[in-house]
Order: C-alpha cells, then structure tokens, then sequence
C-alpha cells in the first residue's frame, strides 16, 4: 500500500462545505477501493459495502426511508453511523440499481454523512439497466493508473521526487529521474504490479500479474455482452488493442480482423466506457473551444503503457535504448506522455487533444494542444532538432502567439526560433517526463519569456 493523490483530492472533497455524494469512476484494479480504505482513517466510523453482494443488495430492497436503510446498514455491519465523523462507502454500486436511486436522498436527508460510491463498470452496466445517478445530487472524481510522481513515492525515490517537484528542475538531477521515468514507463502504473516491482525490483515476477490484469479484464466480458457475436468482438478489442496503442485507427478490419467497422466501433467505445482505452479525435482548433472531428481517423489510447509493454513484447527494450523515441516508432514515447496527461486531471473525464492539418498535397499533426488560460500552445514530442518540427512550425504560422513546447529526452531549454515563414517564436524544450507538469510549465514558461 502506498499513498496515492486521489486522497488528497477526496480529503479536499470533504472539506467542502457543500459536498454532494462521491462516484468515483476507474477501470478495474486501478486501485479505488484501497484509496477510499486508505481514506476512511480520517473517520470515526466507517463502512464498507460491497454491492456484488446479495445480502448487501438486499439492504436497499428494504423500501425503507433512507435513515432507516443507513440503520439497517450500521446494524448489519455492527458500526455506529449514528455519531462521530461517519463513511460510507458502496462499491460495486452498478450491481445495485436501488443503491443507485438511494443517491438522492444520502444528499437530501442526511448530508452530515460522507458518502463515496464506485464500481468499476460503472457505466456500461448502468446503461444496460436503464438506471442512472440523480443529475445534479452527486459529484465526480477520476481514479487512473498511478503516474510517475507516484510511482517515486512508491518506489523509495524520495530525493528525486524533491528535485522532480522543483520548478525548474535542476540539471544534475535529469540523467536519475529519466532513469526512472524508463523504468517507470517500462513496468506501467497499475498499483499491484508497482507494489510489487517496489518490493522486489525483479521484472520477471511481473509475468503473472500481467497475465492476470488481461484475464480479469477478458473475463468481464460476459458482463456487459448482449451476445456471443458481441462477446467475441470485445475479447478481441481487448487482445488488439494494447497493440494498436498510441496509432491512428480505423474500424473496419481492426487489429488485422475481418470485423465490420460498426461491430469494431461498438466495441471500442464499449471498453472505452469500461475506461480501458480512449479514442482521442483530432481537432483543426487553433484557438479554444477546442472541437474535435468525430469523422476523422481517432488515436488510441490503453489504459497503460506497461500493459502495453508486456503484451506487445517491448521490455527488453528498454535495457538496449536510453531514448523512448528510439524503439517501437516513437509510439511509447507517445502513449506514457499521453497517460500521464490524463493521469493529471482527476476532476475530469476530457480527453487530450491533438492537432491536424490534412491537404492533398500536405498534411501537418502536432501530438498535443495544451490550452493554457486562452492560449493553444502546441506540443511536439520529437526527437529531433528544433529545425525538423515541420508539423509545428505550420501550426505556429496559423496563431497569434508564439509560444510552443518540445518534448524530449534532454535537458530544461529555452530558445528562440524561426519558421520557414519567418515568425519568431519561443520553444520550450522540457524531459518528456514533465508531461504531468505541463501547466505548472506553461506558467513559468511564460514568466521567463516576459522577463
């Protein structure tokens, strides 16, 4: 067990005043239950209810007021909710469409009490029951893998997390924290398998949890499959898809199939439901709203980066390569910088965004638009030199600022360049491992060019 920033979020939460009852969205095994556990030591009382099972389903069948559920609920689990600083906590809350009504009256009639519900089909089985949460009467929070501040916490490293939370980061702590950073991207941010390499710092013991990630996640199939025809669809969107990360997709014939693009489409947006993938749009956006063109080709996005390591075979490759750009198209690169954007957004389910230009005679893609304040500041990850950003300089050439940002595996630098079309401009060269950072980055960024 190690702590993880969700805590802090869920302890900002009830110190709100005006708190509503809490869903908290993730895919399975990404660790919900162990942080709400974890949580619960700032209470007085606190109960845990599973809602998969019958005896605890059974509480809400009661047809009772809710104060006299949450009695039924404190005598059958011999805790007292009736005093104190009091949890309650209902996981598994999709197996219980009761338990999901109850959400509007915990947030009527008894708001002195702290109320967390989470599941981790959440939606998928919600739809499939015609049930839903009170619109307006709960709030939301985001649970993902563990991303790479975590991970040093998790791991020991608590010198390089002092230097790593430094703005800027010091030089002479780059070469340990990208050492870590391949390590970390090498064996991914799902909490048993971190719990277990920080124990043991044996990759080959990681073998079974893998193995036992996929097969949990094969198994839910019969879950939330309407047929046998759509069962084998999604087990193999889940066997292709870790393949298929980080690339541009399309539906008809994916993962080397002979699916129909609807059957492909229906289920990948099913597994993105069950928050194992995304399907990230492009946008033709310079400047906000950012709109994303739901006719064009989307980017694939697994839940993580070491799952997609170890089912695509990529780990040896970390010892061989001191870059990530350097194997596997760059793709990983890519996809980790991708996990740790989203893993820094637990308020939200929005999606990054990536920019393209598509003509007949040239098309442009910049991997990244972070929006900062009113600003679309693009976001290369790239290996090369500041003159070989084609994609960027175009994109550069189209707004009214000059602000843009290179990920790498280098050092801190900042620079003044030129496009071909001769705008001047800054660029900010950052380790790909401050993706997480990249607004706290953006801020002094800013700063320094106005000095």
């Amino acid at each position: 067990m190690f702590n993880r920033k969700i805590i802090g979020e869920l302890r900002n939460w009830a110190s709100q005043a005006d708190r509503k009852p809490l869903i908290l969205r993730g895919a399975r095994q990404v660790g919900k239950t162990v942080a709400v556990n974890m949580f619960a030591a700032d209470f007085d009382n606190y109960i845990y209810l599973d809602l998969q099972k019958p005896e605890n389903q059974a509480l809400f069948r009661l047809n009772l007021p809710i104060k006299k559920i949450i009695q039924a609920i404190a005598l059958q689990q011999n805790t007292d909710l009736s005093s104190g600083k009091r949890l309650l906590f209902l996981d598994e809350i999709q197996d219980s469409p009761e338990g999901t009504a109850a959400m509007r009256y915990f947030f009527e009639e008894v708001p002195e009490l702290f109320v967390i519900a989470a599941g981790s089909l959440l939606e998928i089985m919600m739809e499939y029951r015609r049930v839903s949460f009170p619109v307006g009467r709960v709030e939301y929070r985001y649970l993902y893998p563990i991303d790479f501040t975590e991970y040093l916490q998790a791991t020991g490293e608590s010198v390089a997390l002092q230097y790593f939370n430094e703005i800027p980061l010091q030089s002479l702590a780059h070469k340990k924290i990208l050492e870590l950073f391949h390590q970390y991207t090498m064996i991914g941010g799902m909490p048993e398998i971190v719990g277990q390499f920080a124990q043991s710092h044996d990759v080959m013991k990681l073998r079974k949890l893998y193995e036992g990630l996929f097969t949990t996640y094969m198994n839910d199939v019969s879950k939330y499959s309407h047929s046998a025809a759509t069962a084998t669809h999604l087990r193999h969107a889940i066997e292709s898809a870790p393949l298929e990360a980080g690339k541009r997709i399309v539906f008809q014939g994916f993962g080397s199939s002979s699916y129909r693009s609807r059957e492909m489409s229906e289920s990948l947006k099913t597994l993105e439901r069950a928050m194992l993938v995304k399907l990230i749009y492009p946008t033709s956006s310079t400047r906000i709203p950012i709109l994303p063109n739901l006719k064009k080709a989307p980017r694939l996005q697994f839940l993580d980066t070491g799952l997609v390591n170890y089912r695509a075979g990529l780990m040896p490759f970390y010892y061989e390569n001191s870059d990530l750009h350097a194997f596997y198209k760059g793709l990983i690169a890519e996809h980790i910088v991708y996990q740790e954007i989203i893993a820094s957004d637990s308020l939200s389910d929005q999606k990054p965004a990536f920019w393209t230009r598509e003509r007949k005679q040239s098309n442009a893609e910049i991997d990244f638009l972070l929006q900062y304040r009113d600003l679309l500041i693009p976001v290369e990850i790239k290996s090369g030199k500041s003159g070989t950003l084609r994609s960027l300089h175009q994109f550069m050439d189209s707004v009214d600022h000059n602000y843009a940002i290179r990920l790498y595996a280098g050092n801190i630098a900042l620079q003044q360049a030129v496009t071909p079309g001769g705008k001047s401009f800054w660029l900010l060269n950052l380790p790909y491992y401050l993706a997480g950072k990249l607004n706290d980055y953006a801020a002094w960024f800013i700063a320094e060019t106005e000095k």
